[in-house]
């Protein structure tokens, strides 16, 4: 199963949803797998901590090579580093991602994820992508090469609006280039129950029919605490009200 995490809007959680559902399937025994595609490279340090400052290779190494016939390529699998929590591996992105782009998309490298997930699903029994808040190169690549697509949502007017072309756009690349893709569902994130205005727009979602899944994950300081450690939720604080929405999100989706 490949499953990528995609907002083209930033700052609703894509590495926090990716980094914990990916802990949670290894801590159930599932050999799982983080690719981080974005330059920022925040999945990366949350699963490596500072070790991510020089982790090598990268995801950027995997698609550079790419670019030339005159070297034996190595595989994905080379591309992959352990993190210090059993049955979860990541391959690291790398601020060398933004200098790349333009060269990958001049030689429409954009298939070659789909060939690199290929390979790995025969290693990995599940595989997370974290993408950047963009509809570029990387995130169509994901898309490209993924069975699921999980849309966060912060509940805000402003995500709202971008949710519609989101999704539009995801349908877009379903027709195109994988009839296979499904947008599994889309995930409230940073939520107050307490507060009106999420539950209106949340509400008013559900009235469209669109796919907003059952479980929605409470705003808490504690995630913060957990990206600053580099230990997500379900390593950080098992008992906590968070991780056990994560459990109970990841349950949702592995049913």
């Amino acid at each position: 199963m490949k499953r990528v995490v995609f907002n083209q809007k930033g700052g609703v959680g894509k590495s926090t949803i990716t980094c914990n559902l990916a802990a949670i399937a290894a801590s159930q025994g599932l050999r799982t797998l983080v690719v981080d595609l974005d330059p920022q490279c925040n999945s990366s340090h949350y699963l490596l901590g500072k070790a991510a400052d020089d982790a090598e290779p990268t995801v950027a190494d995997l698609l550079e090579q790419t670019l030339t016939v005159r070297f034996e390529h190595k595989p994905a699998r080379d591309h992959v580093l352990p993190t210090p929590f059993e049955n979860l591996w990541v391959m690291a992105a790398s601020p060398r991602l933004e200098e790349l782009i333009t060269k990958l998309e001049s030689r429409y490298k954009i298939f070659k994820l789909r060939e690199a997930f290929e390979e790995l699903s025969e290693d990995f029994d599940r595989i997370y992508v974290d993408t950047p808040p963009a509809l570029n190169f990387y995130t169509r690549s994901a898309l490209i090469a993924a069975d699921r697509c999980l849309i966060p949502f912060d509940c805000d007017d402003f995500s709202r609006r971008a949710l519609y072309a989101l999704l539009e756009n995801v349908n877009e690349i379903r027709g195109d280039h994988n009839e296979a893709l499904a947008v599994e569902g889309i995930v409230v994130n940073q939520f107050q129950p307490r507060a009106s205005l999420p539950q209106k727009i949340v509400d008013e979602l559900l009235e469209e029919k669109l796919p907003v899944l059952p479980t929605y994950l409470s705003s808490s300081v504690k995630i913060r605490e957990s990206h600053q450690l580099a230990k997500p939720m379900i390593h950080l604080d098992a008992r906590h009200k968070l991780t056990q929405e994560f459990i109970a999100l990841h349950a949702t989706l592995e049913a």
